[in-house]
């Protein structure tokens, strides 16, 4: 018997729950789906879970999981519809849109702790 996987969930380091819920689901239109705080007085280190478009990421303060300045890729069905959002939304923005040679446009921002979220659009052709 071979088991399939199923899904993957990428992992980013944060160091604050307060200000990556603000830039997740305030500026990028992400839903918070779950947190688990330190205690009932003390948010951080926090475990949490953020989705769009039912595509979850888990974003955590615990030492050892991830390291900030990491990466997390998106396949969108238009990232120049996206950057209007996020531009509207005050977000700022690293990267793009812009047209790679490998054959996505890609539009790249970066949350609080510089982990860089990468939204691609194939280029038709």
């Amino acid at each position: 018997m071979t088991a399939m996987l199923t899904r993957i969930i990428p992992l980013l380091h944060i160091t604050s729950a307060a200000a990556s819920e603000k830039y997740y689901c305030r500026q990028l239109g992400f839903t918070k789906e779950f947190e688990v705080t330190a205690s009932a007085t003390q948010r951080d280190p926090v475990y949490m879970g953020v989705s769009r478009d039912g595509l979850l990421i888990h974003l955590s303060g615990h030492a050892g999981d991830g390291v900030a300045g990491n990466n997390v890729l998106f396949r969108c069905d238009s990232v120049d519809a996206l950057h209007e959002e996020f531009v509207a939304k005050g977000v700022e923005i690293h990267i793009g849109p812009i047209d790679q040679t490998w054959g996505l446009r890609e539009l790249v921002v970066r949350d609080p702790d510089w982990n860089a979220i990468v939204f691609q659009t194939p280029i038709a052709g």
